[in-house]
This record gives C-alpha cells, structure tokens and sequence, in this order.
C-alpha cells in the first residue's frame, strides 16, 4: 500500500495495481477500517484505490499519512473477506432488447443460447462505480463472451440496457451515450443499492 496527495483535503490510498477478488477484499477491509476515523469527510473505494477525503482542520497531509498507515497497519486482518449483499438482476435477453447479443455471440463463436448461459451462472462483484449514478461496473465475465467495446459508440442506449465491455458488464442506470455491447434489458431500479465490494447475478426471466 502507499499514499499519494490528490489536492488539499484529499489523498489517494493504492493496493495492488492489478484487478482481482484479492485485492478488492483488501480494499473493502480497509474502507470498513477507515469509515471509523474520525475527520474523515468521505471515501470513494474502487478496483485497487480508496480516495479519502478529510478534514484539514484535524488532519495535515503529513498526519493523514500516518493516521490511515497505523489503522490499516494489521495487513493479515485487511485481507479478510468482508460478507457481502447478493443483488439479483431479472433480465431479458433476447435480440429485441439485446441488439448486440448476435454480435456477441459471433466474436465468441457462440449461440446466443451459451452467451446467455454464461453471462448468468457467473456472480460478479461490483468494482468500482461511476461514469453517471449507479453505474456499477461488474468483473469479470466468463473469458468466453467478453467482447470489445464498440469502435463507434452510440448516441443513446436506453435504461435498464445490459451491456458488456472486454471483461466487464455493468446496467445502465439512465439513458446515456455508450459503447458497450447491449445484450439485455432489465427493469432494476435501485442502483442506488450497489456499493463496491457487493456480489451481483443476472437472472434470465
């Protein structure tokens, strides 16, 4: 782990520069640890990182350091899985909704019946969130039907679609701009509900 000074009231706490279950259970122990200092105004954890926030009338960057190094100092602990939320996504999957779920498909040299199958007996876990509200991106897809970005992304992909990008998969929580490959669609609501370190599995209805 090392710090790094992002601006005057905030540094950025690293693991391991890599993208892994491990890694992330470190970073979910650690947030868990950091949340009961005292001074600390908010923390944004992600794949490998935890933004931290403070308040610079308690904390210099000097004394930061040395608070976040002493309360994360048992590393055995912090790499102690932290029990999390199973969320499970109703999902349709057919070409109507899915308009890139042939595409898929045919990179993988698939049916649209396996890609299908794939996508939902594996549970995933939310690595980081953003881009907009309650994008939570989800890793890592079945190495069988991850599948590049599209080269020109589209003007608009509606709510709720399903989508895949190289590893990950994720459910667009509003309408928006986007490259991925859309390969269902869901009525899920409260993305507001997705917080890093959480384990989701799509369901095909």
């Amino acid at each position: 782990m090392n710090i790094r000074i992002v601006s005057t009231d905030s540094v950025m706490l690293y693991f391991e520069p890599i993208i892994s279950e491990a890694v992330l259970d470190q970073v979910q122990r650690a947030y868990q640890r950091l949340k009961k200092l005292d001074g600390i105004i908010d923390l944004t954890p992600s794949y490998n990182s935890i933004l931290i926030h403070y308040d610079i009338h308690i904390y210099s960057y000097q004394t930061i350091q040395n608070t976040v190094k002493m309360a994360l100092k048992d590393h055995r602990e912090i790499t102690q899985r932290q029990k999390a939320k199973l969320i499970t996504i109703p999902t349709q999957y057919d070409e109507k909704h899915g308009i890139d779920l042939s595409r898929v498909a045919q990179h993988n040299q698939l049916t649209i019946e396996e890609v299908i199958q794939l996508h939902t007996e594996t549970i995933y876990r939310v690595y980081a969130i953003g881009f907009m509200v309650g994008f939570a991106y989800l890793a890592a897809v079945n190495p069988k039907i991850a599948t590049p970005r599209l080269s020109t992304p589209r003007a608009k992909v509606p709510k709720g679609s399903v989508a895949i990008a190289d590893s990950q998969t994720a459910i667009y929580p509003q309408n928006s701009a986007g490259g991925w490959n859309i390969i269902g669609y869901t009525e899920f609501e409260d993305f507001e509900r997705f917080t890093v370190g959480d384990q989701v599995q799509f369901i095909s209805v």
